[in-house]
């Protein structure tokens, strides 16, 4: 799957399912973090992928938090 399909399948998520998904990569990043400890891990890369992964869920969950406020403000309105 190349990067804009990721990209697109991650926006098209609800909350929660960004949150489960926000789990998982910080799980594997831990992970990978102690592979790089015990000098297993053999693809460095990966563990670049998986940080920018996190950075791109909390960015969506920050977006759709804010739509949701505003949507919430102008309805009380």
């Amino acid at each position: 799957m190349k990067q804009n399909e990721r990209k697109r399948a991650l926006a098209q998520k609800d909350a929660t399912e960004l949150q489960g998904e926000l789990e998982a990569l910080l799980k594997e990043q831990f992970g990978l973090r102690m592979q790089g400890a015990t000098q297993q891990l053999t693809n460095t890369a990966k563990l670049r992928d998986v940080r920018r992964g996190i950075a791109r869920v909390r960015t969506l969950l920050a977006q759709k938090g804010r739509a949701a406020n505003a949507a919430s403000q102008a309805k009380g309105r």
